[in-house]
């Protein structure tokens, strides 16, 4: 069987002009992942990432520290959705980022005030009575997951394995489909996915096997600083 792993980015910018550009520790974590593939003995011979910065920064990191030289596809199907798009939709006046982390700062707390905002943003986003407004409503989004997945699969080797650099976003709606859950619960999964968490998905004759979601003992454990979930 050929083995499919999915991969979610390291640590983004959270609050800065530009989200999508990798932390300090979302480097760290890219290297950190890299590790824990190159330890359990994989040696992909499909690379993939999105497009997005973050998605190729944590690639670049993980394949650096498993010191394999690979040309790495680019493909927009592992994008993650448009979260400012979803946010800006929920809350219009959130298109000015300075006044909505001044009145998350406000709060006391804007971590835990962002999450309570965007998990209701993203619900009234799943809920999908109000397609006509995004930009990707949630079934064009899961639509694009699903057939990407197929995608991957054609990619991943019979005996082989394809590592896939993405988003929490995409990683959900997978197992999701692979789970046969509601549209309601994949997000139930996105909330709990550490920064450079690893999936992995069994590719055989008799379809596909999840066989685990968010594996992330690598920043966990002897690395309990490398932690995080946004």
């Amino acid at each position: 069987m050929g083995a499919l792993y999915l991969i979610r980015h390291g640590q983004a910018s959270f609050g800065s002009q530009n989200y999508d550009e990798l932390s300090a520790l979302g480097h760290s974590q890219g290297h950190a992942v890299g590790q824990a593939l190159k330890a359990r003995g994989v040696s992909p011979e499909a690379v993939v990432s999105g497009t997005m910065q973050r998605h190729q920064d944590t690639a670049r990191a993980a394949l650096s520290a498993m010191a394999l030289d690979v040309q790495m596809r680019i493909h927009a199907g592992v994008n993650e959705f448009d979260h400012e798009n979803v946010i800006e939709v929920a809350q219009p006046r959130y298109a000015d980022k300075a006044l909505m982390m001044g009145e998350m700062a406000a709060s006391g707390d804007p971590r835990r005030a962002f999450q309570t905002f965007f998990q209701d943003a993203v619900s009234r986003w799943v809920g999908g009575n109000h397609d006509a407004e995004y930009s990707e409503p949630w079934s064009v989004f899961k639509l694009r997951c699903v057939s990407t997945l197929e995608e991957l699969v054609q990619l991943t080797p019979a005996k082989g394995q394809a590592v896939v650099f993405t988003s929490g976003g995409f990683i959900s709606v997978v197992c999701a489909h692979l789970l046969g859950l509601h549209d309601t619960q994949a997000f139930t999964i996105n909330w709990t996915l550490a920064n450079a968490g690893i999936t992995k998905i069994l590719v055989g004759r008799d379809g596909l096997h999840l066989v685990s979601i968010n594996e992330h003992a690598h920043v966990e454990g002897a690395n309990p600083s490398l932690l995080s979930y946004r």
